[in-house]
């Protein structure tokens, strides 16, 4: 759970160094903060014992952690989205320790730039967001890499895996990138780039193994290192993505009126005794099935019972299980069309995934699911050769929409079905479908928490927060304002939200109104972008609201943007470049870099999708 560390006693700290101290552990996990303590009493130790100075020995050591020589040691580099590049940055850091090897691990966001010029062995474990985005806390270190002031790097020995999802057309766009660009700075390949999609554990495990062994053979590290701990090393949590905890479900409502464009429901899921815990930005992973009528028509489209045996990998399973509960059929990917395309002899698909056709993939990608190309694209597949063209199913994310100080061992959901027609016949979501099925009196669903370090309230309660959140963009607001409710805290809330309808699809209208009677919501700004012409959206009541917007953050406000990442996340970006410009006197290319300096004080931040 989250900690108010505002309201924590400072001990013999003056006001000026307790302020410093809390700007320093703003945002470090646990680990990180685990480390600190270690260093602190090392210090303390040394200076005891009457030592004028105190160098101490960690090889593994977390984001933030002081500054070592490069030469000699593994610096991994991570820029992650949603948490998988993370955890295969930090199991390579562990596996590299194990091995006698020198390590650092580095978020993108705190690895030290200038230290790249000296690095002799260098990983970076990379994701792409989106359509060919890199993560927001690897911007930096991405735009540093391929700007004009990056070092050449003969000295420099690399290896990137690139992480992505093949159902963009630009996929592991970000790692491509960092892999051409130190090739292209002189440094030298220690392994190929290999590029993971959703499914990473099958080609990761392997890279990593690879690269523990190729760093130990060019450090020369044949004995375990002299290693000092400094920090303790955290206990594996009981449940995870690899094994989750079946929750049961405590309610399940709809929160859309009659007329709404988007059913959407609230759920409310029990995570008692499960042990699991959540900060006000985090994320819950819901392991999901396909829907059975979604499953019907695939089969359809096939011309199959379902009931066909298939094995893959040792493991038998009936077609109807494999589609129903391993694979992905709600989401096309780029290797699966190019297979049809083979075996349909569709010349149609062969062009769109031919160069210079991008757009049209990407609307396919986007928009059709697999029965819509088995029906427009008719093949004789086989069911086993099927099986394995698909990819495997993959965990969704939904942002948490409650705090734990106010809910206890219960986490809240906001999530959209997507339920629509196409030719007649009806589509669904997969996840969303199946999470908004899930009925409250007997019905379990499988879960994990996944930290969003990248999405975090400010420590400083006094601090105030602008929170804009179109759509189900706005449920993690709602954790947001239980968590500064909880906290007491005195700095002012404003919420900036959207929807098509006031009358339909205003979500959470009676609690945002009650939060504003209590005094905790300071000022909301509305746009409903079908009730009125011309439309109206967040952007424009941003733009309205442009000089206040621009005192706030003049005055230490932290923003937050959460929803969709194609349009409204750029939309409302480019309005806040106009609003930072106008009322700060600046031109367009200054007000980049006013908004990019409070992305590096982890004061703007992100959760778009």
């Amino acid at each position: 759970m989250s900690t108010n560390l505002a309201a924590l006693p400072l001990g013999p700290l003056d006001p000026e160094r307790g302020e410093l101290l809390r700007r320093v552990v703003d945002g470090l996990d646990t680990p990180a903060l685990q480390w600190l303590s270690g260093f602190a009493a090392g210090v303390a130790h040394a200076r005891a014992a009457g030592a004028a100075t105190v160098e101490p020995v960690v090889p593994a050591a977390v984001a933030g952690a002081p500054r070592t020589e490069a030469t000699g040691r593994l610096a991994v580099v991570y820029g992650s989205q949603t948490g998988n590049g993370r955890r295969i940055a930090e199991r390579l850091g562990q596996a590299a320790e194990a091995a006698g090897i020198a390590v650092r691990v580095y978020a993108a966001r705190d690895y030290p730039l200038r230290e790249l010029a000296n690095e002799r062995l260098l990983t970076v474990v990379v994701s792409t967001h989106g359509d060919g985005d890199p993560p927001d806390d690897a911007r930096g270190f991405i735009e540093h890499l391929l700007g004009k002031r990056a070092p050449q790097l003969p000295q420099l020995r690399y290896s990137v895996l690139a992480l992505g999802d093949s159902s963009y057309p630009k996929f592991c766009e970000t790692g491509r990138q960092v892999d051409e660009r130190l090739a292209a700075l002189g440094a030298q390949r220690l392994l190929s780039r290999v590029d993971c999609d959703v499914d990473y554990e099958r080609l990761a495990t392997p890279w990593l193994e690879q690269v523990v062994g190729t760093a130990r053979d060019a450090l020369g590290a044949a004995q375990p290192a002299n290693v000092t701990r400094l920090r303790s090393v955290p206990a594996a949590p009981r449940f995870s993505r690899e094994r989750p905890f079946t929750a049961p479900v405590l309610a399940n409502e709809r929160i859309t009126g009659r007329g709404a464009t988007r059913e959407v429901r609230h759920v409310e899921i029990s995570l008692a005794g499960s042990g699991l815990e959540y900060r006000p930005g985090d994320a819950l992973g819901i392991w999901h099935e396909n829907p059975p009528v979604v499953v019907d028509a695939v089969l359809a489209a096939l011309r199959a019972s379902g009931e066909e045996s298939v094995v893959v990998d040792g493991e038998a399973r009936s077609l109807r299980e494999w589609l129903a509960r391993e694979r992905e059929i709600t989401r096309l990917t780029r290797p699966f069309l190019a297979q049809h395309a083979a075996v349909s002899g569709s010349e149609d698909l062969t062009r769109i995934l031919a160069s210079g056709h991008e757009h049209e993939l990407r609307e396919l990608l986007k928009e059709r699911q697999l029965v819509d190309v088995l029906q427009q694209h008719p093949a004789a597949w086989e069911p086993d050769a099927l099986v394995k063209a698909l990819r495997p199913l993959a965990p969704r994310l939904y942002s948490i929409a409650s705090s734990q100080s106010t809910v206890g061992e219960e986490a809240h959901l906001t999530v959209a079905v997507v339920d629509y027609e196409r030719n007649g016949e009806r589509r669904l979501g997969a996840a969303s479908a199946h999470v908004g099925g899930l009925t409250d009196d007997s019905s379990t669903v499988r879960v994990f928490v996944e930290p969003n370090d990248r999405f975090r309230l400010p420590v400083d309660a006094s601090r105030d927060v602008i929170m804009i959140g179109p759509g189900t963009g706005v449920a993690p607001y709602r954790g947001f304002l239980q968590e500064r409710e909880a906290q007491g805290a005195t700095g002012r809330n404003w919420l900036v939200f959207g929807n098509r309808h006031f009358g339909s699809e205003f979500l959470y209208q009676v609690e945002w109104q009650d939060a504003v009677r209590k005094g905790l919501l300071t000022r909301v700004d509305l746009a409903f972008s079908r009730d009125r012409t011309p439309r109206a959206y967040v952007q424009d009541r941003l733009r309205e609201a442009g000089a206040e917007l621009y005192a706030w953050l003049q005055g230490g406000a932290h923003l937050y943007v959460c929803g969709d990442a194609e349009r409204m996340a750029p939309d409302v970006h480019a309005a806040l470049v106009e609003i930072v410009a106008q009322h700060g006197g600046l031109d367009p290319e200054a007000a980049e870099a006013y908004l990019r300096r409070l992305g590096d004080e982890r004061r703007y931040l992100r959760d778009v999708y």
